[in-house]
This record gives structure tokens, C-alpha cells and sequence, in this order.
């Protein structure tokens, strides 16, 4: 089983993968982790900037 990097509360910086959405890139915080899919640990986060949620892999995060 693996472990998550992240946890909720804690602010990070989202990098979409080269063809995703390029406005999405930016500040968020970690609302809750999510059970692993496929071997892929996922995390639900909410953008500062607007509000919007999003469930997004851990690859595509780094700590901010």
C-alpha cells in the first residue's frame, strides 16, 4: 500500500500534465486524500484563487 506525500491543509502548487489545462496551474490547498486507483494516489484540492475543487494524481503536485 503506498503512502500519501500530502496531507489536508496543506497548501501545494498544481502542475496539469503537458495538454491539461493550463489555467488550472497555480496555488491550492489539500482538501482530503483519496483511496489509490491503479497504483496512483490521488488527492481532492481546492484552488486559492477561485475556490474551485479538483481531483487531481500526486505527481502533479509539489509543496508550495
Amino acid at each position: 500500500m503506498l503512502q500519501h506525500k500530502y496531507s489536508a491543509g496543506q497548501n501545494v502548487r498544481f502542475n496539469p500534465d503537458r495538454y491539461g489545462e493550463a489555467t488550472a496551474r497555480g496555488a491550492y490547498t489539500i482538501v482530503r486524500t483519496l483511496p489509490e486507483t491503479a497504483g496512483v494516489l490521488q488527492y481532492r484540492v481546492k484552488a486559492k484563487v477561485d475556490g474551485r475543487e479538483r481531483v487531481v494524481r500526486e505527481d502533479q503536485l509539489e509543496r508550495s
